[in-house]
């Protein structure tokens, strides 16, 4: 959710237009951006939607349920915000994210879990190869309910050697392709290079707070991000609504600096932090996800604590 903040703060808030493009450098924020946050962050955001969709596929058919009516539910939720979201936002990610679990995710529930597995491995190379972008959106999401269907997110927590692995293969891929990227950061951006660069760099940072989380860094790191996360929703579609007041009342259109709006960036996310910290003291999950899972199951739940 930080990383996507940062990927959306510039075009949301029509950072620097009216002074006119400027050129990518790594003399200044812009160009570090385009190398370390740039395609960086939805691939993750991307792997985590098709994660909770087999999970969820998983607890409808525990519970019961018809699964696949209730995921259809919850994907056709999304199409209504994410619609709105996209008057808001152009380029968001909810509305894709639902036309594509709806044309994809959903029948893709009916495959045997080797044949996913399969299509999802195929998926990933055919898009990197048209320069990533959307076309990566499918492609995650397939490898994402294969990850859950195939038990290894089950095992990933008991599994630092894997972890490590992925780590040393995501770095290997990484440095090579970031630092051509790096060399033209003009040309920089959907290309096949950029494409495999934000992949492998998305492993880099999944990976080292996977490893993260196994030291005394782990409570720090879930009392800062767990509130962020289970508030997810809320916090991408509000975070629209925030930068595009910031945006506002900073005049970033008409703006050069980069530390007013990473500035802004930064204490948008605090500002979430903490309400969602404090939301959490009383309620089990955020506005939005008490919403979306009331039309998922089809009945509201209980929505506040046992305090």
């Amino acid at each position: 959710m930080c990383g996507i903040a940062l990927v959306n703060v510039g075009p949301l808030t029509h950072f620097a237009s009216a002074a006119g493009p400027q050129p990518l450098t790594l003399h200044d924020a812009g160009g570090w951006l385009q190398l370390l946050v740039q395609q960086r962050f939805f691939p993750l955001f991307s792997l985590l939607f098709g994660i909770g969709f087999s999970l969820l596929f998983q607890s409808a058919a525990r519970r019961g349920a018809r699964p696949r009516v209730v995921l259809a539910r919850r994907l056709l939720v999304l199409l209504p915000l994410g619609a709105v979201h996209q008057w808001l936002q152009p380029g968001e990610a909810l509305l894709p994210y639902a036309v594509v679990g709806l044309l994809v995710l959903l029948p893709s529930s009916w495959l045997p879990t080797r044949l996913l597995a399969v299509l999802a491995a195929l998926a990933v190379p055919a898009a990197l190869a048209t320069g990533g972008g959307l076309v990566l959106i499918p492609a995650l999401f397939l490898v994402g309910s294969a990850l859950v269907r195939c038990g290894a997110i089950a095992r990933l927590e008991s599994s630092p050697r894997a972890v490590a692995v992925l780590l040393a293969l995501s770095a290997a891929v990484a440095v090579p392709t970031v630092l051509a990227q790096a060399s033209d950061l003009a040309a920089s951006g959907f290309s096949i290079v950029s494409a495999l660069a934000g992949l492998a760099l998305a492993g880099v940072y999944a990976s080292t707070v996977l490893l993260a989380l196994r030291t005394r860094l782990r409570r720090p790191l879930v009392a800062v991000f767990a509130p962020l996360g289970r508030m997810a929703l809320t916090n991408y579609v509000s975070a629209t609504l925030l930068l595009l007041a910031a945006g506002h009342l900073l005049n970033l259109p008409a703006s050069r600096s980069w530390n007013e709006m990473l500035g802004a960036t930064v204490f948008v996310l605090v500002l979430q932090l903490l309400w969602s910290a404090l939301w959490l003291r009383r309620f089990r999950q955020g506005p939005l996800e008490h919403l979306w899972r009331w039309a998922t199951w089809g009945t509201r739940g209980v929505v506040t604590t046992t305090r």
